[in-house]
């Protein structure tokens, strides 16, 4: 599967947003856009506004431009508000778990957890980052993983765990006990005009 492997401040230059929570990608010298003159004076469009919130989703979560799409047809099949229901399914990434319970520094690191074989869901062992998390999910690790985590969780000291993962730092066990809403998701993103690109 192709991704994109190249400077990852990059990304968050280009859509004005940080899209990890450290000082390269918050600094206020990073954010200015890229190019000699930072694009001064340049306007988006109608457009251009549509897709750079798109793109702001899809840095976010490290999801491509296909899988994106097929998050966003299953979003349009559920029932209730696609934008909520897209934002949910892509909050529900296990790569993405991992990082809102504070054992990866960023979601590529969360990944390549992940990918390596380290994460057991409910006991079985799950090697696929877009694994979708469901109520009621336990979410443990293999014993050669823990020290890594517990120094990641060190290096992270006053990470917040939100609401909806029960995360038990002295065993490194999770359990999903509820469905992100809208508004547990630590970044403002405008759904509707996401929808509204594609329409």
């Amino acid at each position: 599967m192709a991704r994109y492997t190249g400077p990852k401040v990059r990304i968050s230059r280009r859509i004005g947003v940080p899209i990890e929570d450290n000082p390269k990608h918050t600094s206020k010298r990073q954010l200015t856009p890229p190019g000699m003159h930072g694009f001064r004076g340049r306007r988006l469009r109608d457009y251009g506004v549509r897709m750079n919130e798109k793109q702001k989703l899809k840095a976010h979560y490290s999801v491509m431009e296909r899988q994106f799409r097929r998050y966003l047809a299953e979003s349009e099949r559920s029932k209730g508000n696609t934008g909520e229901v897209l934002q949910r399914l892509l909050e529900c990434r296990l790569d993405n778990v991992l990082r809102r319970m504070g054992v990866a520094r960023t979601i590529w690191a969360a990944r390549q957890i992940v990918a390596h074989g380290h994460v057991r869901v409910n006991g079985r062992k799950t090697d696929r980052p877009s694994y979708s998390v469901e109520i009621g999910d336990v979410i443990t690790f293999k014993d050669k993983i823990q020290k890594l985590l517990r120094e990641n969780m060190e290096s992270l000291s006053g990470h917040e765990v939100p609401g909806w993962v029960d995360f038990n730092p002295g065993e490194l066990t999770a359990r999903v006990v509820a469905l992100p809403t809208s508004d547990q998701i630590p970044f403002d993103v405008n759904a509707n005009l996401i929808i509204e690109f594609y329409r």
